[in-house]
C-alpha cells in the first residue's frame, strides 16, 4: 500500500503511456494498411497528453524538480532561506488549489450540461475528472518536497 501512495502519479503516468503508445501504434498500422484512420485516437491522445503533463508535473515536484530561481534564497541565511522557500510554497500550494477548485467546477459543469467529447461521445467530463485530482497531488507532493528538504537541510534548486 505504501507503493501506491508514494508512486501513485509514476503509475498513472505509466499506463496513461502505454494506452497512448498502444493507440499511437494502432492508428500509425491502420492507415498505412487501409488508408483510414481511427477519428477517436485524436480525442484519447490529447487528453491522455493533458493528464500526463498533470501527473507528470507531481512527479517533478515530488523530487523538488521544478524550475526555479534561487539566487535570492541561496545567498539568504538559513533562517531567510527556510521562510522564502516555505512562502513560496504556500504561493504554489494556493495556487494550485485555486486550480483544482476551478477545474472541479469545469468538471460539475460538464457532469451536468452532459457535454459528450466529439470523437467517441463520451460524457467529457471523463476525460476530466483526473485534473483537479492532479493539482491537488501536486500540492501535496510541493509540501512533501519541502519538509524533506527542511529536514535533511538541502537546498530545492
Amino acid at each position: 500500500m505504501r507503493f501506491l501512495l508514494d508512486d501513485f502519479e509514476k503509475i498513472v503516468c505509466a499506463v496513461i503511456f502505454i494506452v497512448m503508445t498502444v493507440l499511437g501504434f494502432a492508428n500509425v498500422v491502420v492507415r498505412y494498411l487501409t488508408s483510414y484512420s481511427f477519428a477517436s485516437t485524436q480525442e484519447v491522445l490529447l487528453n491522455g497528453f493533458l493528464l500526463m503533463t498533470v501527473f507528470g508535473a507531481a512527479i517533478a515536484a515530488r523530487r523538488g524538480e521544478h524550475l526555479a530561481v534561487t539566487l535570492l534564497s541561496d545567498i539568504l541565511p538559513e533562517g531567510a532561506r527556510k521562510a522564502v522557500i516555505l512562502f513560496a510554497t504556500a504561493l504554489s500550494v494556493g495556487l494550485l488549489v485555486l486550480s483544482a477548485w476551478y477545474s472541479a467546477d469545469l468538471l460539475f459543469n460538464q457532469y451536468v450540461s452532459g457535454v459528450t467529447s466529439p470523437g467517441l461521445g463520451l460524457p467529457a467530463w471523463y476525460y476530466s475528472l483526473g485534473v483537479p485530482l492532479g493539482f491537488l497531488l501536486i500540492a501535496l507532493r510541493l509540501i512533501q518536497s519541502m519538509i524533506g528538504d527542511f529536514r535533511e537541510g538541502g537546498d530545492r534548486a
